[in-house]
């Protein structure tokens, strides 16, 4: 065997690369892809690709989300067509019902015949109806009994106060003056008018009655000197002199006074119970007037609420006149 001398010296040279190459990072080692071809394992095959549970799951999910999108389009697109067939029909009513509205006034305005040549003055009838007629008057009625009313309670009941003041002073008043006759016969003495002296005024003040008792003491001096009259007489035969007398004569007018004071708040009270009242009948009459006027109240604001009704039915038809 005949080797050249040149292969016998670079031999020992290859050898010592092939050893030392691991301890080089700077030379990368090549490795030998093996590769695979999807004809060998056949994955394309119907038996395999329609039969893999993967590939069923993911056509699945697929497929229910692709109907679910579509019956969400169905909806929203029903919505959206009920939406405009409301608006068609909304608009339609609207041109229906205006094209009425100008064929009976198209129909009214040529029935009306107007002569501008001829002499006569054109007039205007108006016709009303008995309800019409009816509601105006209701509305005028109502109209003035809601202010009156008010005005009719505070009357009635000053009316009522007042005149249960003056019976109760009245009564008051005669009973302060049949308590002052009964003082030692003190309603036998003519020298006196207890209409005068006992009034509305004074008749229940204690001070007011016992100086009218000490005013006709002091009388009895230059009216009845001989004593004739039994009051007058008492004044004369008391024991314990004039003094006496009077301060006698005081307690009893006080008491006078007391009494026709309480008589007369015992007949205010029963003027001004309940019984009293609606015994009365003024008072009775006044009731009857206010529930009349509250009904036609109640039937002024049924009316009132009708003609406002009416009234924004006629300006929502020129509103559509106009349109």
């Amino acid at each position: 065997m005949k080797i050249h001398y040149t292969n016998i010296l670079l031999f020992p040279l290859k050898l010592n690369i092939l050893v030392n190459t691991h301890k080089k990072p700077s030379i990368t080692p090549r490795h030998i892809q093996t590769t695979r071809l999807l004809c060998e394992c056949e994955l394309f095959a119907p038996q395999n690709y329609d039969n893999d549970p993967e590939m069923k799951s993911v056509m699945q999910k697929f497929h229910d989300r692709t109907t679910q999108r579509f019956q969400e389009y169905d909806e929203r697109l029903q919505e959206k067509r009920q939406i405009c067939k409301d608006t068609c029909d909304k608009e339609i009513q609207k041109i229906i019902l205006k094209d009425k509205i100008e064929k009976e006034l198209t129909e009214k305005l040529s029935t009306l015949q107007t002569d501008i040549h001829s002499d006569a003055i054109p007039t205007c009838i108006c016709e009303k109806s008995l309800a019409d007629k009816m509601e105006k008057t209701c509305l005028k009625c109502g109209g003035v009994l809601g202010t009156a009313v008010p005005e009719l309670g505070l009357i009635g009941g000053s009316v009522i106060y007042s005149a249960a003041q003056s019976a109760a002073a009245k009564v008051g008043v005669e009973k302060a003056i049949e308590l002052m006759k009964d003082i030692y016969y003190l309603g036998n003495v003519s020298f006196i008018d207890w209409t005068n002296l006992i009034n509305v005024g004074n008749y229940s003040h204690r001070m007011s009655l016992v100086g009218i008792v000490n005013k006709v003491n002091n009388m009895c001096q230059i009216k009845d000197p001989e004593g004739d009259v039994f009051f007058c007489f008492v004044k004369q035969n008391m024991r314990g002199g004039a003094g006496k007398f009077a301060q006698t004569i005081s307690e009893q007018a006080g008491d006078a006074a007391i009494k026709a004071g309480e008589t007369a708040n015992v007949k205010f009270a029963e003027m001004t119970s309940v019984g009293t009242i609606f015994s009365d009948p003024i008072v009775i009459s006044a009731i009857v007037l206010v529930c009349i006027a509250v009904i036609l109240i109640i039937i002024y604001l049924i009316l009132r609420y009708r003609r406002k009704k009416k009234m924004k039915k006629k300006l929502q038809y020129i509103k559509l006149l106009k349109e």
